[in-house]
């Protein structure tokens, strides 16, 4: 008579498995946390920093003014950067963003708890040489941890863009 081997787990060796895995995911989960949170304070000061470079740009190339704000709107200059910036060429040089403007880019409102500190810097203006000489200081991202996991954005008066002034939530 032949004699079948039956292959499989017993209940014992499940349970240690599962266990296993529910110490490894209770030990992961709160790492992964954090790193989402920070992946997504980096994401937008890298959104903004890219839009005020394309406003410099933009300023260089059409040999005019280029003003980055935060809108509420997302048409006019009005609000704060949660709730999205546009990046805009004041064609008849009023200063102030309207229907006669020209559009360059356009950010929707930021979700879910990151804010930004501008410091008074709303809004952000290049001139023709791509110069923000009225424009100088930092602009930070924070979520609701402070500044230690906050970053910055900084804007000298020849108009450089960079990272990594001292935040301030």
């Amino acid at each position: 008579m032949k004699t079948i081997k039956q292959n499989g787990f017993t209940l014992l060796e499940l349970m240690i498995v599962l266990a296993i895995a529910g110490i490894t995911l209770g030990i992961a989960i709160p790492s992964m946390n954090g790193f989402v949170k920070n992946d997504r304070i980096t994401s937008f000061r890298n959104a903004l920093h890219i839009d005020l470079m394309v406003g410099r740009s933009k300023a260089v190339e059409t040999n005019q003014t280029v003003v980055v704000c935060a809108s509420s709107d997302q048409a006019t200059c009005g609000g704060s950067y949660q709730d999205g910036w546009i990046v805009a060429i004041d064609t008849d040089n009023s200063g102030v963003i309207d229907a006669t403007d020209t559009l360059v880019k356009v950010q929707a409102s930021i979700p879910g708890g990151i804010t930004f500190a501008d410091g008074g810097m709303n809004p952000i203006v290049f001139d023709s040489r791509g110069f923000a000489p009225n424009s100088i200081g930092a602009i930070s991202v924070c979520d609701n941890r402070g500044n230690s996991y906050a970053k910055t954005i900084s804007i000298s008066r020849t108009g450089r863009v960079s990272n990594g002034a001292a935040p301030s939530c």
